[in-house]
């Protein structure tokens, strides 16, 4: 089956700019681009003798939905291609169902959701926690300028160099090598840098390190972050790596690190039970505070 790149639509300002960044990031990789919609199923209707229902009000609006977005994207994107269906059922359901052989799902980060199937807002958090594959979160407003770096005279274009992609790095997580995959390659499909962020933060005990020591903590994140990103520079020759090991807390750090980014990679754990519905404080205060949209990459 030939991979897609998979964005949940709703008539939201966060779906349609999620649905844009995600056509132009199926571009980039080569891949088609599904638009779907989830609608909460109403009751049984129509029988053999009476034959197929009319379609509901929702059902209506759904078609509607989608002819509106898909006529936008195509006008915008005319080398791609696009296919968009509407499904009934629950939105974050629907959505871990359509992504499982996806490439990527986009969805928008903090729209509506519940009533009318809107697949953003609450349903977001679920199915970045729980998807098996990686969610990226798009805020409104993203525009194709926003992804570019500003031109010589401070002015928005999408003809300038990309951001930068910046990662985050968990250098004790052995699954980091799934979201290092990532975010290498998102840099080189943009022939952008790639900034590595190590968070380290000294011990809490009853004697504070002195600046001596504090000295020799960095050294060693340092030595580890090269050492950990060395492998994907070998597998990814072209992108150009800056590294940088800031001290504090992981939220308040990556925050400020990842300002002007134009897209920011982090790992998250799945969550096998149910109730596992959200994806943990680091990267709840990432998508909720950071500008640019946001990849979750799920990790065992």
């Amino acid at each position: 089956m030939i991979r897609s790149v998979v964005a949940g639509v709703d008539d939201s300002a966060e779906g349609f700019d999620a649905a844009d960044w995600a056509a132009r990031e199926a571009l980039r990789r080569g891949l088609p681009l599904r638009l779907v919609h989830a609608r909460k199923p109403g009751p049984p209707r129509g029988t053999p003798e009476t034959g197929p229902p009319e379609p509901t009000a929702a059902e209506r609006h759904a078609r509607m939905l989608l002819h509106h977005v898909l006529d936008r994207l195509d006008e915008r994107h005319p080398q791609l291609t696009i296919t968009a269906e509407q499904v009934a059922g629950d939105p974050a359901a629907v959505l871990l169902a359509q992504a499982a052989e996806a490439d990527l799902l986009v969805i928008g980060s903090q729209g509506r959701s519940g009533l009318g199937g809107f697949v953003s807002g609450a349903v977001a958090p679920v199915v970045a926690a729980r998807s098996r594959r990686p969610v990226v979160l798009v805020r409104a407003g993203r525009t194709p300028e926003a992804d570019h770096l500003p031109d010589a005279r401070g002015r928005p274009s999408v003809h300038t160099p990309f951001r930068d992609v910046a990662v985050a790095v968990d250098i004790g997580e052995p699954s980091a090598d799934d979201v290092l995959d990532f975010a290498f390659r998102a840099a080189e499909l943009r022939h952008a840098p790639l900034r590595a962020l190590h968070v380290w933060h000294a011990p809490v005990t009853h004697v504070l390190p002195d600046a001596e020591q504090r000295g020799r903590m960095r050294a060693a994140a340092q030595r580890e972050l090269t050492g950990r990103l060395d492998p994907w520079r070998r597998k990814y020759p072209t992108v150009v790596v800056r590294e940088a090991v800031p001290e504090g807390r992981p939220a308040h750090v990556l925050v400020r690190a990842a300002g002007g980014a134009g897209l920011l990679v982090i790992g998250t754990r799945r969550r096998r039970r149910p109730a596992g519905t959200h994806t943990g404080p680091v990267a709840h205060a990432l998508v909720h505070h950071v500008r640019c949209p946001v990849a979750l990459v799920p990790h065992d």
